[in-house]
């Protein structure tokens, strides 16, 4: 009996260990990249937005998130403060001089050759919907150099949008900004055909710097979440939006002044949602 209890016990730890050395090749970062975004977000001007993101690669995934967004994670994650109650209860709360970037871009995207994976929150609530990779490129015969890197051109309608991409097959990873995936090699540059939005690349990281790395994306941004469909995640953000009050309140939060500076700004969003001009116009 303790003969046949030794070998299980010997399995289970043979299977740990090949379960924690396959998580860490999976999460091995083989690329590192940081893409500006030049957008054009309100109708009503020509002003173009600017933010960087960054494109983190695995073995067999990719993340791609706001770079500002990422700094805020490092800020909170070495500002916490935990306090032990007299009552056994902990707080957590941020150090006072704590300053944490701000952005729109919360959002998490995971890329693979199986599917694109969107991660967001709803208030306390993480939530995430699939999607297919984009199987409808057109590959074009033409080249050009941007920033000294040989791209090849390609093509693809996506959700309300005609997108002209520039990609390197000498960079082969079929990754790119947003949910632009699926090509023969990285893309360095994506547009769409109005000029409202742009990502190109600006950095990367060399390979030599990134032996014995890991993709150092936050577990917390993509595990756990509950998965929905686009229109329900879009339909949650926009409740908790427009109901700021009453979320605060079931969480047990009273807001005693500030009301009519709530409902003044929820009538401005209406407004401002005439003249939005988002990278996605329509359901593919």
């Amino acid at each position: 009996m303790n003969y046949h209890k030794k070998i299980f016990q010997v399995l289970i730890f043979l299977y740990s260990v090949l379960y924690y050395t396959q998580s860490y090749k999976e999460d091995s970062l083989r690329g590192e990249f940081t893409y500006r975004l030049r957008a054009k977000f309100d109708k009503r001007t020509d002003n173009q937005y600017e933010e960087l993101f960054t494109l983190q690669v695995g073995n067999k995934r990719a993340f791609f998130a706001s770079t500002i967004s990422l700094k805020g994670d490092s800020v909170m994650e070495n500002s916490r403060v935990t306090t032990k109650n007299y009552d056994g209860s902990i707080t957590l709360s941020y150090k006072k001089e704590a300053v944490i970037p701000k952005t729109n871009f919360n959002f998490t995207i995971i890329q693979s050759t199986e599917d694109i994976q969107y991660f967001d929150s709803a208030f306390m609530s993480l939530l995430m919907y699939k999607e297919p990779v984009i199987k409808n490129w057109k590959l074009m015969n033409e080249t050009k150099a941007i920033n000294t890197i040989i791209c090849k051109k390609a093509e693809v309608k996506f959700k309300g949008r005609h997108w002209i991409a520039w990609y390197s097959p000498e960079i082969p990873f079929p990754y790119g900004p947003m949910k632009f995936s699926g090509l023969p090699g990285l893309i360095v540059k994506i547009t769409d055909d109005k000029g409202d939005y742009d990502f190109e690349l600006v950095k990367s990281v060399p390979t030599s710097k990134l032996k014995g790395k890991l993709v150092n994306i936050r577990e917390s941004r993509y595990t756990g979440a509950t998965e929905t469909t686009q229109a329900k995640l879009k339909q949650a953000k926009q409740n908790v939006e427009s109901n700021v009050a009453g979320v605060l309140a079931s969480y047990g939060t009273t807001i005693i002044q500030g009301q009519e500076m709530i409902r003044q700004r929820q009538k401005e969003r209406e407004e401002n949602k005439k003249y939005e001009n988002p990278l996605e116009l329509e359901k593919d």
